[in-house]
């Protein structure tokens, strides 16, 4: 198992001012976008706050830095000449909403804008929320329709040539896969959590968050998603697929380009974690599962057997 970096508790409750930037950008390896105008900024978390770097060793050792981010950030949310204008939550179209608690049960509110073309036309929504103790930046369309959840940076990384740096917030966007586990070196609590509630369960992936929790996806006459505390006590869990589908490792080039193309527009900067190809008893394609990092929020994507989006699970 590799090294895995990750900060524990990311915010403090009392959010700051948000910062929002112009244009849109692709996962994983982020490129520079000199043209971009970062000087609209608007912050989603504060600036110089408290925060620690949790490292976890192949053996179960862990270890904790405090450190200081220099405030989170939201970027490339509207586009040079528009007008962006705070807004109630009360305000918001109702389906913004019921979007929000369908897809992150339990989140807080925190600020609201909406986006105005130069010629006064409203082009979109940006929503910003807590969710688990990570703020979550999202645009819905002018009718409050989900469109994608936007890329967040931390301060200091906003004009670099990358958008992260390593170490940070955002560090596992180097591809390395610092947050994956391997099963056999879950908590033995996890372990024996499975094995007394769940004995039929096929382990398949396991996977550490941001926040030490850990989420853990296996298969039961149907595929599922089960999420721990950093002490491997249950916090819940999420069925992902119905059907008993046969589960096969995909790698991510192997994906159909729709796949891809949809998660690189919809979840800027998103890292890839594990993806799964669904096959029938007579080995027929039926979709695909994608496990994702957005930010620091734990994100699955299920595509039918075209690489058509189907839908998408929060997790954690």
């Amino acid at each position: 198992m590799k090294k895995l970096s990750k900060l524990n508790s990311l915010l403090l409750s009392g959010v700051a001012a948000l910062t929002v930037l112009a244009s849109c950008q692709k996962q994983a390896a982020v490129t520079a976008d000199n043209s971009t105008d970062f000087s609209n900024a608007i912050q989603v978390s504060l600036a110089g706050s408290s925060t620690t770097v949790t490292t976890t060793t192949a053996s179960g050792a862990v270890t904790t830095t405090p450190v200081t981010t220099s405030g989170i950030f939201i970027v490339k949310c509207y586009k040079n000449g528009d007008k962006k204008d705070s807004v109630t939550f009360a305000s918001l179209p109702a389906s913004i909403g019921t979007y929000l608690t369908a897809n992150y049960a339990g989140y807080t509110f925190q600020k609201a804008f909406t986006i105005t073309t130069s010629a006064g036309v409203l082009d979109s929504y940006v929503v910003v929320i807590n969710f688990n103790g990570k703020p979550v930046g999202l645009k819905f369309d002018a009718s409050g329709n989900f469109v994608l959840v936007f890329e967040q940076r931390e301060g200091h990384d906003l004009k670099d040539d990358k958008g992260w740096h390593l170490g940070g917030c955002f560090g596992n966007r180097d591809g390395e896969h610092h947050d994956t586990l391997a099963v056999s070196a879950l908590p033995t609590a996890i372990k024996t959590y499975f094995a007394t509630n769940y004995p039929t369960d096929t382990l398949l992936h396991a996977a550490v968050n941001f926040d030490a929790t850990y989420v853990v996806i296996s298969a039961n006459k149907g595929l599922y998603a089960t999420s721990f505390t950093s002490g491997g006590t249950f916090i819940a869990r999420v069925q992902l697929l119905p059907k008993p589908q046969k589960h096969a490792p995909i790698a991510q080039s192997a994906l159909p380009a729709t796949v891809t193309t949809y998660l690189s527009t919809t979840f800027p900067a998103y890292v890839f974690n594990k993806a799964f190809v669904e096959k029938s008893a007579a080995g027929v394609v039926q979709g695909y599962v994608v496990l994702i990092t957005v930010n620091n929020t734990r994100e699955v994507v299920l595509f039918d057997a075209s690489g058509s989006f189907t839908k998408s699970v929060v997790v954690r």
